[in-house]
């Protein structure tokens, strides 16, 4: 995604510099490391003004600073250099605050406090932003983007494809899901996995109830995943604890339906339609599976909604308003 944000700015005409390369970011709650991380930070500071004066900056903009890594020099040096302070995707999280992570919630709370503009990319995280953000501060929403203005091939295929990470326990509730789901649906089409990771076993178990009816892709490069979602007929992912979710986009790009539920941040990647509730559980996807594979929405109208709101020109657009409505000109 922050690969996606540079091409967008320089889409725009703006010019983007990496002003550091300092990893800040605490994993584990380690007060010794988030004082270690913000000492360093703290002394970067100078360097970067200097460098951000002779290079004539004219803005900083981060990207996803949050409890775990806040961006800690940024407000310091746009407030030396007297040039506006964005973020992209910052998120408050107050629960953290007293916590092991207590330092760096704080950190992330103060770069909030201090952004002139804040691009949200959900509107979960706007509802947090809009409560204890200043009232000068303005919240512009940036829907998530695919970095390319043009559509890829469309979709033409037979099997449902779910996509994901295998790398955690966490992603384990969406494979267990779809599992339970299928099973209500035994006349759906077979099912494609893609991904990989250590958790594969743990998803191979999940889906042992459904024997012959899943096949495995294994990990896909991008151009291998294009062609994966070129081939298939819709995408099952129930999005269980996604703060949104590129696969979405990826998958409607190809014109493909989406079988999902309505979850804060997933809702806001996905074609409008009507999807079932969280609690709904595995009858209320497999009802929408029934429904979808029945009377599929029309590709062609799903492609034309991702070309409008999620591309590369309609990202790079609202970037740029956002910095001229700070009189920064790209």
């Amino acid at each position: 995604m922050a690969r996606a944000l540079m091409r967008a700015f320089e889409t725009a005409g703006a010019t983007v510099t990496l002003a550091h390369d300092l990893r800040v970011r605490d994993g584990r709650g380690d007060d010794a490391v988030q004082r270690d991380l913000m000492a360093r930070a703290e002394a970067l500071v100078p360097d970067l003004v200097s460098r951000g004066r002779q290079a004539g900056w004219q803005a900083w903009i981060t990207y996803h600073s949050y409890y775990k890594a806040p961006d800690l020099p940024g407000a310091a040096v746009a407030r030396a250099l007297g040039i506006p302070y964005l973020l992209i995707e910052a998120t408050r999280a107050r629960k953290r605050l007293g916590g092991p992570w207590d330092r760096f919630a704080r950190a992330a709370e103060a770069a909030c406090d201090a952004a002139d503009t804040v691009f949200y990319l959900t509107h979960r995280d706007r509802d947090a932003l809009a409560a204890y953000g200043p009232a000068t501060q303005r919240l512009i929403h940036l829907p998530p983007f695919l970095p390319r203005s043009d559509l890829p091939p469309l979709a033409k295929g037979q099997n449902l494809l779910a996509v994901g990470m295998m790398r955690e326990a966490a992603k384990l509730p969406s494979y267990e899901l779809i599992a339970r789901t299928l099973q209500k649906v035994p006349d759906a089409p077979d099912l494609d996995i893609a991904g990989d990771g250590p958790a594969r076993d743990a998803v191979a178990r999940a889906m042992v109830p459904l024997h012959g009816r899943v096949h495995w892709l294994g990990g896909l490069d991008k151009d291998a995943l294009s062609h994966t979602y070129a081939r298939a007929r819709a995408l099952i992912w129930p999005g269980v604890d996604e703060a949104f979710g590129m696969t979405y986009l990826e998958a409607q790009a190809h014109g493909l339906p989406v079988i999902a539920q309505d979850r804060p941040g997933v809702r806001d990647v996905l074609y409008p339609g009507d999807y079932p509730a969280p609690e709904d559980g595995a009858d209320g996807l497999a009802a929408h599976l029934r429904a979808t594979l029945a009377h599929p929405p029309d590709p062609h109208a799903i492609r034309a909604w991702i070309t409008k709101n999620h591309l590369l020109p309609a990202a790079s657009a609202t970037l740029a308003q956002g910095l001229s409505d700070l009189g920064v000109s790209p």
